[in-house]
């Protein structure tokens, strides 16, 4: 890690503050934490986040997710120097902890059977061949045309998070009289994004699974999208400490089950990682983020999408992929969960994924 004095800007709603670091090598999390609550006294900020390659949020809760951070910034710092151009100072999100309550992850529930009564989606067979599609095309192009929630009966209560060119808001809908996540999305972004967020629409439309994040509706409103989709007041298993195994396990099966159900559909998440997967109090898990998924042609795809550090080995390569890839994914972000570390890995490990020779499962029992 370089040694030379970096400047760290801390993003609050009040205004930018920056923060010359003479010494990024000596840094650690305790003194920053401290300096982001001198910023913002009166929020308890237990975490902060940084916005990775791709624009998604990292979450810093440990000093080595924070040498992770200084060594992927200062990486980033050496390549703007290289072309030219001066280096941005290192943007960072605080981000205010969970309550006791949320935070006491070994009370968690995790009910992998939902019950129809308390559930606003409806049970959907395990079985693949009876998979169906909840809503034909016409239907999708009318509800965006017209809506079934508008802007004006939706209350905003505070930002979730920020990613894939929209951010995410805690909002009260209220002739529905229920709590909705809102992912509102700038329409003056790229052509790319902009793909990616009709890819989302069209694949919550389509999906009918209690593992599955629930959609209500979207609607345009001053050059931007607004995206309403059930809200999950436990977050994502990110902002969780090490899970105990036997929750883990159960939490497991809801993601299989729902990457199975998207399967079934030749959908491909691509996207499989600890932010992703949401949970609530009721004891659901649910997969959320759809933006990069695609639909599969004879289950192969080529595109290049996603989080390096839960990518599979033929995806850092190039290659063809399919539902593997996905698997692959899922293993990662479990050993993350389990192990309550950081998965940022430098380029020189994601090479090693690809080149070194994986060793035989029977080395291991022996």
């Amino acid at each position: 890690m370089d040694t030379e004095a970096i400047v760290i800007r801390i993003k609050t709603p009040a205004g930018d503050m920056d923060s010359s670091v003479d010494c990024p090598s000596l840094l650690n999390f305790n003194d920053l934490l401290v300096a982001i609550r001198d910023v913002m006294p009166e929020a308890t900020v237990t975490a902060f986040e940084y916005e990775d390659e791709v624009g998604d949020r990292i979450t810093v809760r440990s000093d080595e997710e924070l040498k992770a951070m200084l060594s992927y910034y200062c990486n980033t710092m050496n390549e703007q120097r290289m072309n030219g151009l001066l280096p941005d100072p290192l943007q960072i999100f605080p981000r205010a902890g969970k309550t006791p309550g949320i935070r006491n992850i070994h009370g968690l529930k995790v009910n992998t059977r939902p019950n129809p009564a308390n559930d606003c989606t409806h049970t959907v067979p395990d079985s693949m061949a009876n998979n169906s599609l909840k809503k034909s095309s016409a239907e999708l192009k009318r509800i965006l045309t017209n809506g079934q929630i508008n802007a004006q009966d939706i209350h905003y209560q505070e930002q979730l998070g920020h990613g894939n060119g929209g951010t995410v808001y805690k909002a009260y809908h209220v002739l529905g009289k229920k709590v909705l996540a809102v992912k509102v999305i700038p329409l003056d972004i790229t052509v790319e994004l902009q793909k990616q967020i009709m890819s989302e629409l069209e694949i919550l439309y389509k999906c009918d699974s209690p593992y599955i994040i629930t959609f209500f509706s979207a609607f345009f409103v001053e050059n931007r999208i607004s995206i309403c989709t059930e809200f999950m007041d436990g977050g994502s298993l990110d902002v969780y400490k090490r899970i105990p195994e036997h929750v883990l396990g159960r939490i497991a099966v809801a993601v299989v089950k729902g990457l199975t159900y998207l399967w079934s559909l030749k959908i491909l998440h691509r996207d499989v990682k600890p932010s992703n997967m949401l949970v609530n109090t009721r004891g659901q898990v649910k997969l959320c983020d759809f933006g990069v998924s695609t639909q599969l042609v004879n289950s192969i795809a080529k595109t290049y999408v996603g989080t390096n550090a839960y990518m599979a080995p033929e995806r850092i390569s190039g290659e063809q992929y399919g539902i593997h890839a996905d698997v692959w994914s899922v293993g990662i972000s479990f050993m993350e969960i389990q192990k309550n570390q950081g998965s940022l890995m430098p380029l020189q490990l994601l090479q090693c994924i690809v080149d070194e020779v994986s060793r035989r499962l029977m080395c291991f029992c022996i």
